[in-house]
């Protein structure tokens, strides 16, 4: 996917790649704009309790830098969304500061998606595509289940092509 080119990481993206890009990138900007629940398990893991045992602390803490780490957010979903082709196929060139970007992004993407579809760390990702397929082969959960190893696929990508341009 994410290849080097001089200074700069490439791809090219089919149209169903950008579609779905498009849409996760904007799903996190929605999550981030449209009032934040902290009792929503995905902001939660967005943003993490610093002080788990200390409420106030926590509140404290956030109350200071949630507001910047949310602007973050929605700049690096942002990235995506302006370096990707308005409509059809295209290629993205990223020079070192998007390709962060876009790793932050893909990263709040993919913690975001891995909590709403309970994936955790001995979750194999192999086993539960193939029993989402068994179950329903047409269900919302593969085509989740499939964007998640996409991004994991995307993200890998990046990162092998990033610190040849550092």
């Amino acid at each position: 996917m994410f290849r080097r080119s001089g200074s700069h990481c490439v791809a090219t993206f089919a149209h169903d790649e950008v579609r779905v890009l498009r849409k996760v990138a904007a799903e996190v900007v929605g999550l981030l704009t449209d009032g934040m629940d902290h009792t929503d398990p995905v902001v939660s893991r967005l943003f993490p309790d610093i002080y788990p045992d200390r409420p106030e602390d926590s509140q404290e803490f956030r109350l200071y830098t949630e507001g910047d780490l949310k602007t973050s957010k929605i700049d690096q979903a942002g990235a995506i969304l302006a370096a990707l082709p308005d409509e059809g196929e295209g290629e993205v060139r990223l020079d070192g500061e998007a390709a962060e970007a876009w790793l932050r992004a893909i990263n709040d993407a993919r913690l975001a998606m891995g909590t709403r579809l309970e994936i955790n760390a001995d979750t194999d990702l192999g086993d539960e595509l193939d029993r989402a397929v068994l179950d329903d082969p047409g269900s919302s959960r593969v085509f989740q289940l499939s964007v998640y190893a996409y991004l994991g696929y995307l993200q890998e990508s990046l990162l092998n092509a990033l610190p040849d341009i550092q």
